[in-house]
């Protein structure tokens, strides 16, 4: 994420248009970024692989061509389903915090860049976009079906927050989680771990019996891109290739009909505090 958010960043000193805040110069910037976005992560994670970045091709998909990019290969009709599918589901989700931070950025009449860049550093934190990595992460420590009980109750027992599940908005299930669910239940059973899928399942049945909580988008989409092949710290990554194009929407929309987000705050510290000299301290 952090490659990402400065490479970004840097995509404004290439663009001669990064400034010009014309309807056609920001929906050319919104166009070039959501193919841009892809396309680094991709490169990012082949070259430091050694390997040499792969360009797109114009036969393929969007979901297809970000596959090809990041694996040299032309996926499977499964493997492009599931991607796209992800990346639709993840596209846009009312104001969260990473479509906040872009809103604020560019109600100053900030560049594009800027606004994306910003949403980034937002979608980086744990509670936001590094969820499904940190799912995944909780899956490989269990590592099999039989300890999923164990570990779940002792984690639930001391506390621990069981990340991929509730949401702010969502209190009786993530509607995004369903199609995630059967991607991954395809996906392990062609690759031939299903046990990341049951494992999946059991945390689920366990979670909602004894917190009442149910999955959210990021839980499924743990195993389906681990079935993909997909490198654990690409997981956030991701879902910014997916989210740009709902960032984008909102800054659009920002300019449309801009006002600058100010919001006040209120103060609660101690009141009538008594100024003492440096020197006195």
């Amino acid at each position: 994420m952090a490659a990402l958010r400065t490479a970004v960043s840097s995509l404004a000193l290439y663009d001669e248009a990064a400034d010009d805040m014309s309807e056609e110069a920001n929906r050319q910037k919104a166009l070039k970024l959501q193919a841009q976005l892809p396309t680094l992560v991709a490169a990012f994670s082949r070259i430091r692989e050694g390997k040499a970045p792969v360009p797109p091709r114009s036969d393929l998909s969007f979901a297809a061509n970000f596959l090809y990019m990041l694996n040299g290969e032309v996926p499977d009709d499964i493997s492009e389903k599931a991607i796209d599918k992800a990346l639709v589901l993840h596209a846009d989700h009312e104001l969260n915090a990473s479509t906040f931070t872009a809103r604020v950025c560019v109600a100053t009449l900030s560049d594009m860049y800027s606004g994306i860049t910003a949403a980034i550093g937002a979608l980086k934190g744990p509670l936001h976009g590094g969820a499904n990595e940190r799912v995944m992460k909780m899956l490989s420590e269990i590592g099999d079906t039989a300890n999923v009980e164990s570990y779940i109750m002792d984690a639930l027992n001391r506390k621990v927050k069981i990340m991929g599940f509730g949401h702010r908005v969502y209190k009786d299930g993530d509607p995004r989680a369903k199609h995630l669910r059967e991607m991954s239940r395809q996906l392990t059973t062609i690759t031939g771990e299903s046990k990341w899928y049951e494992m999946s399942v059991k945390i689920e049945e366990i979670v909602t019996k004894e917190k009442g909580l149910l999955p959210n988008v990021d839980f499924y989409s743990a195993s389906v891109y681990h079935s993909l092949g997909i490198e654990h710290d690409l997981f956030t990554p991701i879902f910014a290739v997916s989210r740009v194009s709902g960032w984008i929407a909102h800054i659009l929309e920002q300019y449309e009909n801009n006002r600058l987000i100010r919001p006040r705050a209120e103060y609660t510290g101690p009141s009538q505090q008594t100024w003492v000299p440096i020197e006195n301290r």
